[in-house]
């Protein structure tokens, strides 16, 4: 009797369940993937740095919503005036510079718009990687685009400042100028945070690396990055409508 060719020869230390198969990428079903050297996979580490990123998310949630309650509450506190003695409010909204603001906030939803419009791209490239092991035109500069857009809202936050400190409105002029000023350069700074990281994955594109790599930083920086822009608009609402 004729005997099987070798490469059909069972795997008996599998228990003859069928021919040898190369091991599929990324793992199956719901195992830890790991690649040959033990580390996680890419999409084990994308799991795990969204994760740390919604983590930190809401600790920066709470100081927001902490300042929001003293934003409120201290419209209607009273406080004692030293001239005359007797309790008075010294709230006296400010007018602020909707245009600009305005103008500032188009530029950081439309870097948002842009650096979603990266991450899908990426994640197109991944995948035809992964299926064909074949590369893909260049993309469009998305991400170069959101990064100028967000240094755009930057910019045009310290113009905001520099026109109200050239009419005279500080930061210690009056309780609504102070929550102003606290509230916008606080979201300056966790934003300049997320330039740094923008800038990063800007880096990885122009040092052409992996598409995983380029991936998992526009993904995860993307997370941080939509929420910023949601905050502005909520502070923004907040300082010109809750007065």
């Amino acid at each position: 009797m004729s005997t099987m060719p070798a490469t059909f020869e069972l795997d008996k230390k599998h228990g003859g369940g069928g021919p040898t198969l190369p091991p599929r990428r990324g793992g199956g079903g719901g195992e830890s993937r790991s690649s040959s050297d033990g580390t996680p996979d890419f999409r084990d580490r994308l799991q795990r740095y969204r994760l740390g990123v919604c983590v930190g998310l809401i600790g920066v949630s709470m100081v927001f919503i902490g300042l929001t309650s003293a934003y409120v509450v201290r419209q209607g506190a009273s406080t004692i005036d030293p001239n005359t003695g007797f309790y008075s409010n010294d709230w006296r909204p400010m007018t602020l510079p909707v245009a600009a603001l305005g103008l500032n906030t188009a530029l950081l939803l439309l870097s948002s718009i842009a650096l979603e419009l990266s991450r899908r791209s990426l994640k197109r490239q991944y995948a035809v990687a992964e299926a064909v092991g074949e590369g893909q035109a260049p993309a469009p500069p998305w991400l170069a685009v959101s990064v100028v857009l967000g240094i755009g809202f930057l910019v045009g936050q310290v113009f905001v400042w520099n026109q109200l400190r050239a009419h005279g409105v500080y930061i210690s002029t009056n309780p609504s100028s102070s929550f102003f000023y606290i509230l916008t350069v606080l979201h300056a700074i966790h934003l300049a945070g997320g330039m740094a990281a923008l800038l990063y994955a800007e880096g990885t594109e122009l040092l052409h690396r992996s598409v995983a790599k380029r991936l998992l930083v526009v993904d995860v920086t993307s997370i941080y990055w939509h929420f910023m822009a949601v905050l502005w608009v909520y502070i923004f609402v907040l300082l010109q409508f809750v007065k």
